[in-house]
């Protein structure tokens, strides 16, 4: 058996849907409402599930990566879209700590809270501040297994030096994930570990 590279990348409409210059956003609003349109295009399209993140320079507002959920589309189920926006921030940052000296601030916004697996990869990326749509609640509502994550997440992230601002246009946000399940959509980790 020969082993191939495995490669995580964005689907071919996010270029044009991003534009070709550097996109800034002045408010944590206007983030998540960027970020929301990403995971509403990603459905669309057919290219993943109902997910989006990005990455934004903390003080400008300036877009450093976008990324959205690639799960089904690749068959990876790694590739949720906070491991797509922070590993593309870290090759365009040129460092895989995005919190090395010398990068601007990093800011994860991303339109539900992570699951347990995203919220290693935000401990372990180097990102400031963590900002998020939906809740986890949400998620789980519409049949998604966010898997084991301690009650006092937000916590540990703050003790680390991560910001954690959540709800930010909620309503929309869950209103997405249930868009989602009711144009039939897959639930594809919907085992809780059964």
């Amino acid at each position: 058996m020969a082993y191939t590279a495995c490669t995580i990348h964005v689907p071919d409409w996010i270029d044009s849907f991003v534009g070709g210059g550097t996109k800034t956003f002045s408010s944590g609003e206007d983030r998540m409402r960027f970020v929301l349109e990403l995971a509403r295009k990603n459905v669309e399209q057919e290219t993943g599930g109902p997910f989006a993140a990005a990455i934004f320079n903390g003080e400008t507002g300036a877009l450093i990566a976008p990324g959205v959920n690639r799960v089904l589309s690749l068959q990876c189920c790694i590739a949720h879209a906070e491991v797509v926006a922070i590993m593309i921030a870290q090759k365009a940052l040129g460092s895989y700590d995005l919190g090395a000296e010398g990068l601007p601030s990093c800011e994860l916004v991303t339109s539900t809270e992570p699951c347990a697996m995203c919220l290693g990869a935000i401990c372990w990326s180097g990102v400031r501040s963590l900002v998020c749509g939906a809740r986890e609640a949400d998620a789980r509502k519409i049949g998604f297994d966010e898997g084991p994550k301690a009650a006092d997440w937000q916590e540990q992230l703050q003790s680390r030096g991560i910001r954690v601002q959540r709800d930010v246009c909620r309503p929309d946000a869950a209103a997405l994930l249930k868009h989602y399940v009711q144009e039939g959509g897959v639930i594809y980790n919907a085992r809780r570990g059964a």
